[in-house]
């Protein structure tokens, strides 16, 4: 079991340090904090700009940590909010399967990241320290904190209305017209 978690931990840390460093540094191919800001911007989020860094700070740092199973259900717990964010932001609306933009890959996310959290291997630098990081409740607290600052961040950070266009300085909205 405990290499099993070990090939989860590498396969999800990785992945999640390259998700990272898209919204960071544009490696892999990614928008960089410019891009990934004008993404978070077309969905409505409040400071685009802010919460692509902090994404991609939460998905680099989740990853490492879940890569070395140190601090695991901090790293799952960043994991899992990152993932109900994306649900709730994008994928929501497209039903459940990956091939339409569904909510599948997600999900499979945060069951992975909640089952690390349950229990990271005996390969873990949580255990060689003896830090008792694993059982019952480190799983259940990792899957509870995600969802709740997945949820919190969409609450708080995002308009209730989507933005329709992007307004430069020279066009002033109407809110500044009427002034």
């Amino acid at each position: 079991m405990s290499v099993g978690m070990l090939i989860l931990r590498v396969v999800v840390g990785l992945l999640f340090i390259g998700h990272g460093t898209q919204k960071l540094f544009g490696w892999f191919g990614g928008g960089g904090p410019e891009g990934t800001s004008g993404f978070f911007g077309s969905l409505g989020y409040r400071s685009p700009r802010t919460m692509a860094l902090v994404g991609g700070l939460t998905e680099t740092v989740g990853g490492v940590l879940v890569l070395l199973g140190l601090l695991t259900p901090l790293g799952s717990a960043l994991i899992v909010g990152m993932m109900v964010s994306a649900i709730l932001a994008v994928h929501i609306d497209k039903g459940l399967w990956n091939s339409n933009g569904g909510i599948e890959l997600p999900l499979v996310f945060i069951a992975s990241a909640t089952a690390i959290a349950f229990s990271p291997g005996r390969y873990a630098i949580d255990g060689a320290l003896g830090l008792g990081l694993d059982g019952k409740l480190s799983g259940v607290l990792a899957l509870s904190v995600g969802l709740l600052a997945g949820v919190a961040v969409e609450v708080t950070m995002r308009s209730t209305v989507a933005p329709s266009i992007a307004v430069t300085a020279d066009e002033p909205t109407e809110e500044h017209r009427a002034a």
